[in-house]
């Protein structure tokens, strides 16, 4: 079953794409990663695996994947 997430910014340290709910995605059965940016200037990124999302924008837990009920 995919899993629905957010990617939470509770701090901005590069100033681009603010605090608060800044992407949507979805993890596939998989374990491969969709995600949408929620930013002014959209784009779309596919990665192989959530641990993967969370070290290329965790920026040392400023950010969480947190998933949806």
């Amino acid at each position: 079953m995919s899993k629905l997430f957010v990617l939470q910014r509770d701090e901005d340290q590069t100033g681009i794409s603010g605090t608060g709910i800044v992407a949507n995605g979805i993890v596939f059965p998989d374990g491969t990663v969709a995600m949408r940016w929620a930013t002014g200037t959209a784009s779309t990124a596919v990665y192989s695996s959530v641990e993967d999302v969370e070290i290329i924008h965790g920026h040392g837990g400023k950010t969480r994947v947190v998933f949806k009920d």
